[in-house]
């Protein structure tokens, strides 16, 4: 099953400081999603839509993934979180999605329909 948490504001910070997001995000599961996003891309209603499906239907059922969410321009550290997620994370466009098994990074990417989200915890 899908469980989706959203990430603080503190949180942020501590991953602005650190050059990635700190193990109480990425080690909180064995399967972890971390997406970041801004509240006008057009893609993350859709990105949204299937998640709440996924939840509601409780799938996938072969195991859990938690999925955390950061809408930053809803933020007050907005412009310093994109420098960061650009320069840092190395990544422009949005949503973007850094996925992580037992707390390791395993992979990137922008958009993503349900079926290849789900491909990269298979």
């Amino acid at each position: 099953m899908i469980e989706r948490r959203s990430i603080t504001d503190e949180q942020a910070q501590a991953a602005m400081a650190g050059g990635d997001f700190g193990p109480e995000i990425t080690g909180a599961g064995p399967r972890v999603a971390v997406i970041l996003t801004q509240s006008w891309c057009p893609q993350w209603p859709a990105m949204e839509k299937w998640l709440r499906a996924l939840v509601r239907e409780g799938k996938p059922t072969e195991h859990d993934i938690i999925v955390f969410e950061y809408v930053y321009d809803k933020s007050s550290i907005s412009r310093e979180f994109t420098r960061f997620k650009e320069q840092v994370l190395g990544n422009a466009l949005i949503p973007y999605v850094r996925y992580y098994r037992d707390g390791n990074l395993v992979g990137q990417s922008n958009y993503v329909g349900s079926r290849d989200f789900l491909q990269y915890f298979a």
